[in-house]
């Protein structure tokens, strides 16, 4: 992944990031135990920061990995991270550990992605989920944004794509602000090109309720919406609602990153699982033999 570089020297750089993240030249001087006279030398260029400064500075702007190295580059030092392929045998204990846990949330779909939202990892829950997607989509390598909002990918089959569509656009458009990703950035731009559904999710949920007795509104099972029960507590997340084996299931995303992490890699790796946000939802995919 490509970063976009603003300027060659580490204090326009840093100045940059700075900026970004919407903090005076004074607040980055108390966060660093440092003077605003000082953070302002190194933007100017008027002093050159210690290779501990620059990544000090880095960890309170809260400047991905990869950048940091940017900035050691920038400012004449060697970089501080490795960046380690994945399928390098020191990354042996990280992989095997992450098939363990992708199996382990077996039959809940769980996948890993890496910065460009490739997919490096998925369950069978996942598999399960792209039945009938487009021969060319899964292509390796397969990425989650096109296999989620590509019309010949899952987005016909997602019932709340409207609000669904934003939400990742949103997160994308936030990890393009953080990174500063010139592929990212294209992918973006792909994605958000595809055809946009009209109308509102509302009516489309209200038609599925309705078909299947209230098998995908969150909090119920099926059936429990019929006659004069009682109102379906709302969302506690926004759901994804997507169609399969003529049922419309309900999940809830939830995204984890390694801590602290020390190389280029294993800093990019997210880890997605999707738990049912219902009843009827948890018991469909336990009726299921992979």
């Amino acid at each position: 992944m490509t970063t976009v570089a603003l300027d060659t020297g580490v204090g326009p750089l840093l100045r940059s990031w700075r900026e970004q993240r919407r903090i005076s030249q004074l607040e980055l001087a108390l966060r660093a135990d440092s003077s605003a006279r000082h953070i302002s030398f190194i933007e100017t260029g008027r002093s050159r920061p210690s290779e501990d400064m620059i990544l000090r500075l880095a960890e309170h702007l809260d400047i991905p990995v990869r950048e940091r190295n940017a900035l050691l580059l920038a400012a004449g030092y060697a970089p501080r991270y490795a960046q380690t392929a994945l399928d390098d045998p020191a990354l042996g204990a990280l992989r095997e550990g992450m098939e363990r846990l992708l199996q382990g949330y077996d039959p809940y779909p769980a996948l890993v992605v890496d910065g460009m939202y490739n997919v490096v990892a998925a369950n069978q829950g996942i598999q399960m989920l792209l039945e009938g997607v487009a021969g060319h989509l899964l292509t390796p390598p397969l990425n989650a944004m096109r296999l989620t909002l590509h019309p010949e990918g899952l987005a016909p089959r997602i019932r709340n794509l409207r609000e669904w569509r934003a939400d990742l656009l949103a997160q994308m458009d936030r990890q393009i602000a953080l990174a500063r990703s010139a592929e990212l950035r294209e992918l973006y731009e792909e994605v958000a090109g595809y055809p946009a559904p009209e109308g509102t999710d509302r009516a489309e949920d209200a038609e599925t309720a309705a078909s299947n007795g209230g098998a995908g509104s969150i909090g119920c099972s099926a059936g429990e919406n019929a006659g004069a029960g009682p109102a379906s507590p709302r969302p506690f997340a926004l759901p994804l609602r997507i169609e399969h084996g003529g049922q419309v299931l309900s999940f809830v995303a939830s995204i984890a990153t390694f801590n602290t992490p020390m190389d280029v890699t294993v800093a990019e790796l997210a880890i997605e699982t999707f738990l049912p946000a219902d009843r009827a939802t948890a018991d469909h995919l336990r009726s299921l033999t992979f």
